[in-house]
């Protein structure tokens, strides 16, 4: 196996970015102030925009229409005839900012505040696009790099990356690389550098139970008429044990997570829990075990009669959406289909039960033993200052890491980042650490400087 070794030390590299701190946070501001979830008049703003920030260094960014209606920006530079290929990977999407007055600053507004940047994007993942182009900005400083560099940068992986998938499966020839940095992930805590092992695969399971042919007036028929709400949340409550932990019958969701733990204390506090509120956890399950060793069930969306719109009847139909997410090891199919029968299984009253799945995509494993996940590692670890690199796994799912895994199973694939659990990603004031943003251009820029 081909052994790779650091070239610069981790001092001269900080040096180089630490120079830029005005301009990250300038270039991190330009593409923050694009609104650009899929559909939005931003989503193409900002593809341009990106592709106009790269070919500043000399990559060919070519732009390619998908079948979602977004562009999938893909670039390339060559490097030295025997030097290896490297992706780096990121993209422009963000999910919807919501309600602003949930805000404490302007969403799409980069606004600096106790020690941190915030806005929509700043972390997932507009933030991880800056430090690539800090990345690009310090090798050129620093005497360039000998690898033939390819970038991809898409604009629908909050809506599972449907456009990305299909130009991977017309066009698999602009995804090859011996190493795939898929820069859209983060450490355990801020300043604790960290490779993610693992990703959860998943999906998302429509139910419906319909009782009557309409809703029936509670006073000449409560009692003996079957509530259809009722049925829904029993069949719902049934995915869960007498302490809350998920049980689907016929799967053994009981397995323990071997590597870094993530305690209940910080769990707690990064989720957000309210004083006194328990977390579900204890003796049959740590966080860690349930995060990335099991299957995780939860109700997104719910829908029977809105309060606002209450009468006295007895509901005939109501809905709900679940999310499942599915550890490495397990196949998100099979468990689909657990899930899928436990639900109709569960059913109250012989109740009418429709079920439909969607977007079920599978887990990830890296591979950590490749001479580049090393020099990665390596990286990091003199970007934070010689700090021990934990590995974890990460609760999301990214499908085009199967997808790329799948077709190109001698590369070596990378997931790292600037998010961390502080950042509040998806949610109203979602943020970024600009600690982690210098630190990880100094860890990718070593690695590109090394390779």
């Amino acid at each position: 196996m081909m052994v790779m070794t650091l070239k610069l030390d981790g001092k001269t590299v900080r040096e180089a970015v630490d120079k830029q701190k005005d301009s990250i946070f300038s270039t991190l501001s330009e593409l923050v102030a694009f609104n650009s979830p899929r559909g939005e008049a931003g989503n193409r703003e900002a593809a341009l925009w990106v592709k106009e920030a790269f070919e500043k260094f000399g990559i060919e960014m070519e732009a390619h229409e998908t079948s979602d209606g977004t562009l999938a920006l893909v670039g390339t530079r060559a490097g030295e005839a025997d030097a290896p290929e490297v992706l780096l990977y990121s993209h422009y999407d963000v999910v919807p900012a919501g309600d602003p007055e949930k805000w404490d600053s302007a969403p799409f507004t980069l606004t600096k505040r106790d020690g941190r940047w915030y806005g929509r994007g700043a972390a997932d993942c507009k933030g991880n696009i800056a430090t690539h182009l800090a990345v690009l900005e310090t090798v050129e400083k620093l005497g360039g790099t000998r690898a033939n560099l390819r970038i991809v940068i898409e604009g629908s992986e909050e809506v599972g990356g449907e456009g990305l998938d299909s130009l991977i499966e017309s066009n698999p020839e602009l995804f090859k690389a011996d190493v795939i940095c898929i820069v859209d992930a983060g450490n355990a805590k801020a300043g604790v550098p960290t490779i993610t092992s693992s990703l959860r695969g998943g999906g998302q399971m429509d139910i419906t139970i319909t009782t009557m042919a309409s809703p029936a007036h509670s006073g000449e028929f409560g009692g003996p008429a079957p509530d259809a709400t009722f049925a829904l949340i029993r069949t719902l409550d049934s995915l869960r044990d007498e302490d809350g932990f998920v049980v689907i019958d016929g799967l053994d969701n009981t397995v323990r997570w071997e590597g870094q733990q993530y305690s209940a204390e910080d769990f707690a506090k990064d989720a957000g829990v309210l004083e006194g509120v328990d977390i579900i956890a204890g003796d049959k399950g740590t966080p860690s075990d349930q995060l990335w060793s099991r299957v995780a069930v939860t109700v997104t969306g719910f829908s029977s009669t809105p309060v606002e719109e209450a009468v006295n009847a007895v509901p005939n139909i109501a809905r709900a959406r679940v999310n499942f997410r599915v550890p490495e090891k397990m196949d998100a199919h099979e468990v689909a289909e657990k899930l899928k029968a436990h639900v109709e299984n569960h059913v109250p009253f012989n109740a009418q039960c429709e079920i439909e799945l969607s977007e079920v995509s599978q887990p990830f494993s890296a591979k950590l033993d490749g001479p580049a996940i090393q020099l990665l590692e390596e990286a990091l670890s003199a970007a934070y200052d010689g700090a021990e690199v934990v590995k974890v796994g990460m609760g999301g799912s990214i499908p085009l890491t199967t997808k790329l895994q799948g077709l190109y199973p001698d590369s070596e694939i990378a997931l790292y980042g600037v998010e961390e659990p502080a950042a509040n990603i998806h949610s109203p004031n979602e943020s970024v650490d600009p600690e982690e943003i210098y630190a990880i251009a100094v860890a990718e820029a070593l690695l590109l400087l090394s390779i």
